[in-house]
Order: C-alpha cells, then structure tokens, then sequence
C-alpha cells in the first residue's frame, strides 16, 4: 500500500515534515533581473515546479508566490552604464526569465510580486520594527539589531556571537553590531522613495518577509530557494518577521542543492555561468529538466557536457519505449501476470520515493527500470493491448508530474503516419526502396523519424 503523506526535509529543524494534505502555500525567493537565467536559477525552479506538479497531481491545491528583486545595487549599476532606467533593465531580463521558463514547461507562478510595488508595506513593516525598539536609525539608514532577537541564527546554526566578535571592520561604525543588516538605505541616486526616517530605497532581506506574508498566510507551508540564500537572505527573512510577530514565517523551509559547472563555482569571474537560453539551443527542454532532478534537490548537482549526454541517452530510452508502445497497439492479447506485477511494484517504489522527502532520483531510477524491464517484454511480444493500455497511462503520468512536454498527435495524424509506414513497408518488401525512402522523407518533413527492426517498424515524433 503506498503511503500518500508527503514529507520533505526543514533547514531549520533538521527533520522530515509532513506536508498539508489539502492546501500548500509555496513562496520561492526568485531572480534579481539585472542578467539572463542560468542554469542555477533554473535547478531551483524546476525542482519546485516538479513539486508542485506533484503536489496537484496528488489533488493537493497548491498556490505558489515567487518574487522579483527589481531593485538592488547589480541593477541600479547597470542602468548606470547602458544609461538606462531600472525599470527598462528589470522589465527586459524579467521578460527573457518568462521566455526561457516557458521553453522549459514550468509552470506560471500565481503571483509574481515586484519589490518596487510593495514600497508602502515595507515602509509600514520597519515601522513596526522601529516602534519595537528592534531596528534603530543611523546616519547611513535603517538597521535591524540582531541582538534583539534570541533566535537569530537557528537557521544558518551559526553561532552569532563568534560571528559578532570575528568581524574587525564595519562599514557602518553606527551600527550596533557588524552583522546588522540594512531594512532601509539612505540614498539620494535613483531610484529612491520617501520614508518618515528620509530618502532611500528599502534593503534586500525585508521584501521577502513583506511579500511572502501579504500572499499567503503567516506561517505558511513552504518556503524555498537555494542552499546559498541560507545564510543571510533567510535568516534574515526569519529574525525581521518572527522578532515581532506571534507566529513563525514559515513550517518548512526548503533548499535546493548549487550547480558546479566542471566541479567548479560557476561564477562570472571564472568566466564559466551557463545561461539557459544558450543551453536550451542545444538541448531539449526535457533533457534539462530530467539533468535538474537527477540529483537529490537538496544536493550539489556538477554541470557537464558528459551529464547533460547522459541525461540525454536516458531521454532517448524513455522516449523510444513510450514509440514502442504506441506502435505496438494490435498485438495477441496474451496474458502476462508479470507486467501486472512489474506495475505495482513500479506504483509503490515511484510514489514512496517522492513522498519521502521528494526523492526524485529515485523515482526517476524506478523508472527506468520499469522502461528496461517493459521495453524487454516488448521486444518478445509479450505485451497485450490491455497492459499497452496501462502502461501508456503510467507514462502519461510521469510526463505529468515531471513537467515532460511531448508533441501532441492528433488521431489523424496518428492514422495517416502508420498508414505511410505499411506502404513504406510493402515499397521495402518488393524492394522499391527508392520510392520506399521517399515516403521517409516525407515522414521526416513531418518531424517524424522512423526506426527498423527485423519484424517491425517504430516511429518517433520529435
């Protein structure tokens, strides 16, 4: 019997959570749209997306909020030199975030809140921290006091105070203690707004706690992002809202492992950041989304041509087997216990493995092993058109959850090609293979690709 509670790994208790069997709210630190995506932003928002998909195959509402930084220091230096406008440095690497997102079938957050909408809330947020004597003002800006919340580091499990004595130089000589972090900066270059404390613009931590909560309900489900936004982004996140709110801002909080790219930092002094957009011109979208959950989510992934090819073989074998079904309809109706049983144990194992702290890898592992052992019985024809039913459905399923786009095949489509095969196949048989490989290409025209084996012909629509 499989077990239907969900449960995934907190950052901050160290332990397996169950997840809401009815409703889960998700907020996903997002993108600072100063560049284009690469393929770090892409692991994290492709796991989550695999798991929302998971999640509302399991009829489990989800609601997912993921927000834009559309100011900070990157951009502000950008518009600098391009002279340009924030806002036309943001609107234009936001618009090529949708448009590489979208080539890889994730799915549309619900709301995508922007920092710079959100001016007002956060002004009436440090105001509330202000009147709680738990930020203080300097000449520099508006500061939130780490020692005056007990907690602060229980995410990170950093211990504060030989991080406090560590430091020898502060920027700030104001501030209270080095690790104090800005809620408001004093600043008089644009982009800037008035507050009752004078002219900035808002730090970076205080827009997630502001806009995580205003979408979706304090002490929400999930919040996520990457393994390198731990420390300082989300214990941040967590000292400004739970140092002067009753309840926590998250239950469970949820981390995706970094990509390396040849076992190094991928980073722009390496000169080795891999954008999507140039990734997904050599590689289907399927190939990166099944790279980006081989991996545990919550452990580091290495970038290379050789995992990004072998990710593709398993593609390839994938999508050969569910051909191989769809050409196999018409065969004896011959009774097989054995796929009956390969099934089952396929539902248990796959199902288990993303319950438990949503293993992907394993999943993913099962199912290739289901792939394996059901492309074997297909090539003995021993497969009836009962379980060529099942397990075209178990496939569907897994296409669903994975977030797998495959081209649709209308019922004509799919008549008209297998009757060009049968003709191709007599042209062979009284070998006119001249006029045999012209309805191959034509077949090729179509984007579909045949494969021949002794007894039968596969096709493969790309």
């Amino acid at each position: 019997m499989i077990n239907l509670y969900i449960k995934i790994y907190d950052t901050l208790s160290q332990q397996k959570q169950f997840l809401n069997k009815t409703y889960v709210g998700i907020y996903l630190c997002g993108i600072t749209p100063y560049e284009d995506s690469h393929i770090g932003h892409g692991r994290t928002i492709i796991v989550f997306d695999v798991l929302r998909r998971y999640l509302e195959y399991m009829n489990i509402e989800v609601k997912i909020v993921q927000n834009f930084t559309d100011v900070d220091d990157k951009i502000i230096q950008k518009s600098i030199d391009e002279n340009s406008s924030i806002q036309k440095i943001s609107n234009k690497f936001i618009k090529h975030y949708h448009r590489d997102f979208n080539s890889l079938n994730v799915k549309q957050a619900h709301i995508y809140p922007k920092a710079t909408d959100h001016i007002n809330d956060i002004i009436n947020f440090i105001a509330k921290l202000i009147d709680k004597n738990i930020a203080y003002i300097t000449k520099h800006g508006v500061y939130f006091s780490i020692l005056k919340f007990d907690e602060y580091g229980k995410l990170s499990k950093k211990n504060i105070a030989k991080l406090v004595s560590g430091i020898r130089i502060s920027i700030d000589k104001k501030k209270s203690t080095p690790y104090d972090f800005a809620l408001w900066k004093f600043t008089t270059i644009p982009p800037i707004w008035n507050s009752p404390w004078g002219t900035g613009r808002p730090g970076w931590h205080i827009e997630c706690s502001v806009m995580s909560t205003k979408y979706l309900q304090p002490n929400f489900e999930i919040h996520g992002g990457g393994r390198d936004l731990i420390f300082p982004h989300h214990e941040n996140e967590i000292a400004q809202y739970e140092s002067c709110m009753p309840v926590p801002l998250a239950k469970i909080w949820m981390h995706v492992g970094v990509i390396k790219i040849n076992n190094k930092k991928m980073s722009k002094s390496l000169g080795n950041v891999k954008f999507l957009h140039t990734i997904l011109k050599k590689y289907n979208p399927n190939i990166i989304r099944l790279f980006c959950i081989s991996t545990h989510y919550s452990k580091p992934i290495n970038y290379n041509e050789n995992s990004l090819e072998g990710t593709k073989i398993k593609w390839d074998k994938i999508k050969l087997c569910y051909y191989e079904l769809l050409s196999a309809h018409g065969s004896t109706n011959i009774n097989n216990s054995r796929i009956d049983k390969l099934i089952e144990n396929y539902h248990l194992k796959f199902y288990e493995s993303l319950n438990d702290n949503f293993n992907t890898v394993l999943a993913l592992s099962c199912f290739l092993t289901f792939v394996k052992q059901l492309n074997a019985y297909l090539d003995q024809k021993l497969v009836s058109n009962f379980s060529i039913t099942k397990s075209l459905s178990i496939f569907q399923d897994f296409f669903t959850i994975f977030g797998i786009k495959m081209p649709i095949i209308t019922n004509k489509e799919r008549i008209l090609i297998n009757s060009l095969i049968d003709k191709r196949n007599t042209l062979r048989k009284y070998k006119k293979y001249h006029e045999a490989d012209q309805i191959r290409i034509q077949l090729e025209s179509m984007d579909v690709f045949l494969l021949d084996y002794p007894t039968r012909t596969v096709w493969i629509k790309n």
